[in-house]
């Protein structure tokens, strides 16, 4: 099959420009960040426990994300991805709002617990204000993608999918807050706790990442049991796990109240609850469809 490449017209479009603004701006805000002095970090004792773990987090983010971003980019211009057996359409629904929500998450963490609040340099705020940009981006290109008809934006465009991704992105958050709430576990906390909400949350990043491969791959015709009815199941499982992880979530706050405050890691607890509580209502609604779509095949 010849390659062929995009008309002039086509190098104007809306989603040529986002992607181009995605591929400069993430490669300019991890590059702000990695030439960062230790002087311009926060140094507040309470985030600096937290520093490198974060740093790495939000560093992997942006870089990922560029060579991702970057991959798809030159692959539309010269039209090569027709050749590669993927879902187009639904690997680039998925890379746009996957990098928007983990690159706003990136936009959070790296100015309140990565820079010095204390003595702010032009450097450092460069680096924020890039990395909102970056964010901005991803939104803007999944803004683009999702007004695009439902044919071109595919599965994960829709709202079921949208939902997977949101789950996925969840359970992306959690890999940093576990690391880190395990390595220093706060006082009052029981360690059964930790590693109870440490292997839900692993069970649901697994699941979370095995619909999207399935989608991308176009395996879903492949699957020994109805592709709705494993949804539907992966879905309640998650709900299950995540109630759990969230009742435990709150019960850590309630056993951090009585301590000294602010706590080293009364932060990270609050932040994982709020996650696991954004994560286990997107399980919930993607349950309510998956039931929804279950009962209205049976009536047909």
């Amino acid at each position: 099959m010849p390659v062929i490449v995009l008309e002039a017209r086509d190098f104007t479009s809306p989603l040529f420009l986002v992607r181009t603004w995605e591929v400069i701006s993430s490669c300019t805000t991890f590059s702000l960040v990695a030439s960062m002095e230790h002087s311009e970090s926060n140094n507040n004792p309470t985030h600096l426990d937290h520093f490198k773990t974060f740093k790495i987090f939000c560093m992997f983010t942006w870089c990922f994300f560029f060579t991702l971003s970057l991959l798809i980019h030159i692959l539309s211009v010269i039209q090569f991805h027709s050749l590669i057996p993927i879902s187009w359409k639904n690997l680039t629904i998925t890379a746009a709002v996957l990098g928007a929500l983990m690159c706003f998450s990136a936009s959070v963490v790296f100015p309140w617990i990565i820079l010095d609040h204390q003595r702010p340099s032009a450097h450092s705020v460069a680096a924020a204000v890039a990395a909102c940009v970056t964010a901005l981006a991803y939104t803007s290109e999944s803004y683009v993608l999702c007004t695009q008809a439902h044919e071109q934006r595919g599965y994960m465009g829709s709202l079921p999918g949208l939902l997977k991704i949101l789950q996925l992105w969840g359970g992306c958050q959690m890999i940093p807050l576990v690391v880190e709430l395990v390595s220093g576990q706060p006082s009052g906390v029981h360690t059964w706790q930790l590693w109870v909400s440490g292997v839900s949350y692993s069970v649901c990043v697994l699941m979370s990442l095995v619909t999207p491969v399935v989608i991308l791959g176009d395996f879903a015709g492949r699957c020994l049991l109805p592709f709705d009815r494993f949804l539907a199941g992966f879905s309640l499982i998650g709900v299950l796990l995540y109630m759990v992880a969230t009742v435990i979530c709150f019960t850590k706050i309630l056993q951090l109240r009585g301590q000294t405050f602010p706590n080293k890691s009364a932060e990270l607890v609050i932040m994982e609850t709020v996650v696991a509580s954004i994560t286990l209502l997107a399980y919930t609604v993607d349950l309510a469809f998956s039931i929804k779509l279950l009962c209205d095949r049976s009536h047909t």
